[in-house]
Order: C-alpha cells, then structure tokens, then sequence
C-alpha cells in the first residue's frame, strides 16, 4: 500500500504533462510562451508553469520515465517532507532560471527531475546513513550520467533549468538533512543499548528529541 501511494501523485502529475502536450497537437496552440522567459515580467508566469511544457513526445517522453521513479522515491522514502521539498524544487528552479537563466523561453520537467535527483542523492549523504546512502548510490548509477546536463552544450537544452534543479535539490537536502526518514539502527547497536542500560540499572523512560 505504501508503494501504491508513493506512485499515486507522480502518476497523476505525469498524466496532466500528457494530456497537455496532447492538446497541443490536437489544437495546433504552441504553448511555449508560458515558459520562464529570464528577467521579464511576462515570463514570471512560467515559474509556475515551465515544468508543464514541453516542445516534442520525444521531449515528454524523455521526462516521463525519470520523473516517476524519482518522485515515488521521494514520496517512499520521505513521506513526511515530500510536499514541502517538491514545493521547494519546483518554485525555487523556476526562480532562479527566471533570475539567471539566458534570455530565451525555458520549458519542461527536466530542472524537477534534476532537483528530485540531487535530492535523493545528497540526503543520504548528509544524514550519513547507510539505508539512505544505498539510495544515493542507486540514484547515481541510474542517473549519473545526468550530471553533464547542469554544463553549457545543446544551445536547444536548458542546461540552467538542469543547474538550478539541481541546486534546489541539494539545498532542500541540506535544510531536511534532520527530518524525515530516519537513521535505521541495527540489532548490534540495539543490544549495546540494552547493556548499558543494565549497567547503568535505567529504570526510567527518556525519548531523546532531534
């Protein structure tokens, strides 16, 4: 049931990122203008509505797959938080692209996709937990490759969005690196908690808080 619920919200958001490239190519509208179009007034609605975007299938289809496996493991693995750190990649990527970014029309999911990745991978780290840290590396090895995006190339590619992803990813880490998911604790250290309770002869309950 977990699992089913982690997928439930990428699954529907990946259906309304279809069903809008689809009413593109029924009623021939280029919906490119709603992007974040860098320092003007008129690209501020993109924050909003970049992620939602996107110039081809090819293009849509290259987000689809990523997007939904990262984000039911965010949805899995961070239940508690997964709202606020979602919000935060998707207004804080926006954001900055329309700040930083070239002066030109900045569309798609990538810079989510980007940020949901750093995220998974930076939390592990920062916790310093071994359960987390298998996730880390299991998002390296699937997505690694995916770092060469955040570098200038395909003038076509907003490599911004994919930076600024990124870096929105990692500063959710770091602000969330306290809660959420917790610490797993093996049954060696499980015993060494009960012998030094008789050895102290505890005969009281404490909860240490984070």
């Amino acid at each position: 049931m977990r699992l089913i619920n982690s997928i439930i919200y990428p699954f529907i958001f990946v259906c309304l990122l279809w069903l809008i490239m689809i009413f593109q190519y029924v009623s021939h509208i280029n919906l490119g203008g709603f992007g974040v179009f860098p320092r003007h007034v008129d690209g501020l609605i993109g924050i909003l509505t970049m992620p939602l975007i996107h110039a081809n299938y090819s293009h849509l289809i290259s987000n689809t797959l990523p997007f939904l496996i990262l984000g039911s493991g965010l949805n899995y693995f961070y239940p508690d938080i997964a709202t606020r750190v979602w919000a935060i990649i998707y207004i804080l990527t926006g954001t900055l692209v329309w700040l930083f970014a070239r002066t030109s029309e900045h569309i798609g999911a990538s810079g989510i996709i980007y940020g949901l990745a750093a995220f998974l991978l930076f939390e592990g780290i920062f916790r310093k937990d071994i359960r987390l840290m298998a996730i880390s590396l299991l998002v390296t090895i699937f997505y690694g490759g995916i770092i060469w995006g955040v570098f200038p190339g395909n003038p076509q590619v907003s490599w911004e969005g994919h930076l600024f992803g990124a870096l929105s990813g990692i500063f959710a880490a770091y602000i969330y690196k306290k809660k959420g998911a917790k610490p797993h604790k093996h049954d060696w250290e499980n015993e060494e908690d009960k012998e030094e309770d008789g050895r102290h002869h505890i005969s009281h309950y404490y909860e240490v808080k984070p």
